[in-house]
């Protein structure tokens, strides 16, 4: 698939036992990897997203058929952290073609747009306070500047979290207009083509 990025983590996918002639390779999975999610990967990303969205708000930004929606069209604007095989952590996005976020924005994928409009991040109840969404951000945003089509990042969250992405580089936009039953939220957006030298010298 053209555009995936897939970015192996540190070790091996595969173990020798060594000294032993009879023994056979023992393959296990890589420790930590990253790589784009697919359909087989939908329930596992929406029972994260629950869990982390539905005890918080009472809402998931993406319900499951949502999920499996967006993995369809743009499979390539996903990112997920994979341990041992397990989905740790994972973002969506999709293409957007307007200067703000509106409803449309929540289901609708734009092929011809240049915004990426991140759904949703979310990490495995195990595995939070370790600073994983921060690192799974980062990552995902160095893999935005290798997609030449994509000149900006958007999201929009509730108040509390945007000291969070703050720290990754985004602005406040202001007040979203879309709302969510008693729900508000800032929009946030990330200037991607706004780091060229960063770009020409990532390897993209």
């Amino acid at each position: 698939m053209s555009g995936v990025c897939v970015l192996p983590f540190l070790k091996p996918a595969h173990v020798t036992a060594a000294g032993s002639p009879g023994r056979q390779r023992r393959h296990t999975l890589p420790a930590s990897e990253f790589r784009s999610l697919s359909l087989e990967d939908a329930v596992s990303v929406f029972e994260i997203e629950r869990e982390a969205f539905i005890s918080v708000s009472g809402e998931c930004p993406l319900h499951l058929d949502e999920v499996r929606h967006f993995l369809t069209l743009c499979p390539e604007l996903s990112l997920g952290w994979f341990e041992q095989g397990r989905l740790v952590a994972f973002i969506i996005g999709s293409l957007w073609d307007q200067e703000r976020l509106s409803t449309d924005a929540l289901t609708l994928h734009k092929p011809l747009g240049t915004t990426v409009h991140i759904h949703v991040l979310a990490v495995h109840r195990t595995f939070r306070q370790q600073g994983r969404g921060s690192i799974l951000m980062w990552r995902y945003l160095q893999y935005l500047r290798c997609l030449p089509y994509v000149r900006r990042a958007v999201l929009m969250c509730e108040g509390f979290l945007v000291p969070f992405y703050r720290k990754s580089g985004f602005r406040a936009q202001g007040p979203c207009e879309i709302t969510v039953g008693p729900l508000t939220f800032i929009e946030m957006q990330y200037p991607v083509r706004g780091h060229a030298f960063m770009r020409r010298n990532s390897g993209c």
